[in-house]
């Protein structure tokens, strides 16, 4: 949020991300060498970096860290799952394998989903068709997202 492209946006609240972007950019270029020092940053969202924090000696190393392969879909699944009250019948490598381009944010709320559709029907027990639900949800709502950007 603090580093994407700079807008014509007149708002208090893109002024002030605006001001601390540049900021940033003032204090990053006032930098001394200091041996090992690193400045990490992520985002999930790079094509909305403005440029100027890409530019040599800002952040100017790129690691891409790709979606998660098949087995750590299903490592991801049993992280956010341990605190829940799962089914028998819940197959984490068949739900890893059917969703096949999740990233690990798709994972986390596939399963904040699947329990939400647990608590309405009462359940104390999040079924395996809670989470195909809940896939089957969160493709639908990305798809919406992508037909209202094509509008936009």
């Amino acid at each position: 949020a603090i580093a994407s492209k700079r807008t014509e946006s007149k708002t208090s609240g893109d002024a002030e991300v605006q001001r601390t972007m540049m900021q940033l950019l003032s204090e990053m270029d006032g930098f001394e060498d200091r041996g090992e020092v690193r400045i990490i940053a992520a985002t999930n969202r790079f094509d909305m970096l403005d440029r100027a924090i890409l530019r040599p000696g800002r952040f100017d190393r790129l690691i891409e860290v790709p979606k998660p392969d098949a087995e750590g879909r299903e490592l991801i699944f049993q992280i956010h799952t341990r605190e829940m009250n799962v089914a028998e019948d819940v197959d984490f490598g068949a739900l890893a394998n059917e969703i096949n381009d999740a990233s690990g944010a798709d994972i986390k709320a596939i399963c904040t989903e699947a329990g939400m559709f647990a608590i309405r029907d009462d359940r104390t027990e999040v079924r395996m068709e809670d989470f195909e639900e809940a896939w089957a949800k969160i493709q639908a709502e990305d798809e919406d997202d992508e037909v209202s950007k094509t509008f936009a």
